[in-house]
């Protein structure tokens, strides 16, 4: 094959177009080199920009981390509400028939007084469940009304020597799940003084 000779042996353009490139008005010139200074000063910009970028990233997986750690408790903690709701209701059940038996008296049947002492041995066992299970009763009485776990059913004048907004009955206790409520109390509240 034959080289055409205005051709350069490197670049296979033809030398006068090299020189009419280099001529033309308005041909961009090739950047000039960064000097030592200039790219130090770009690396360590770069290298800042990267580093907050990877620190903000380090925050937000520590953030989501913390987050989801915090969710994985309170789904241990709760996950057994329902069911927790429903054992306190069968122990308020339980309470209902106890009382609903009569009362200790001199000389009554022995069957009576064993299957009272029976229930009664029966609901400590089962409060002793529920409570090393995180769930607690509260007997309110005698204590300010909180409506976060109190709901007033009736509200009568405050006795003698009870301050207004007291719990003066508690015909259901209030209880609790590690701390959240699960059933509030039903409470009569003292009243305050008309006037």
């Amino acid at each position: 094959m034959r080289r055409d000779p205005e051709m350069s042996e490197k670049q296979d353009i033809p030398t006068d177009m090299r020189a009419q490139e280099a001529t033309t008005p308005g041909a961009e010139a090739p950047p000039a080199e960064p000097t030592p200074e200039e790219r130090i000063a770009a690396l360590e910009a770069e290298a800042a920009a990267l580093k907050d970028k990877w620190l903000r990233a380090e925050a937000e997986m520590q953030n989501l981390r913390t987050r989801t750690q915090r969710e994985v408790q309170e789904a241990r903690a709760y996950a057994t509400q329902k069911f927790a709701r429903d054992a306190v209701e069968a122990a308020e059940n339980l309470r209902r028939g106890l009382d609903a038996l009569p009362p200790k008296a001199e000389g009554e049947a022995e069957a009576i007084a064993k299957i009272r002492d029976g229930f009664e041995g029966v609901e400590r066992s089962f409060l002793g469940i529920l409570e090393r299970n995180g769930v607690r009763r509260e007997d309110p009485t005698g204590k300010p009304f909180d409506p976060e776990l109190h709901q007033a059913m009736a509200e009568q004048p405050a006795p003698a020597g009870v301050a207004p907004g007291t719990v003066t009955a508690c015909w259901t206790p209030a209880w609790t799940l590690n701390g959240r409520l699960l059933k509030p109390a039903m409470v009569v509240v003292a009243a305050r003084a008309a006037g």
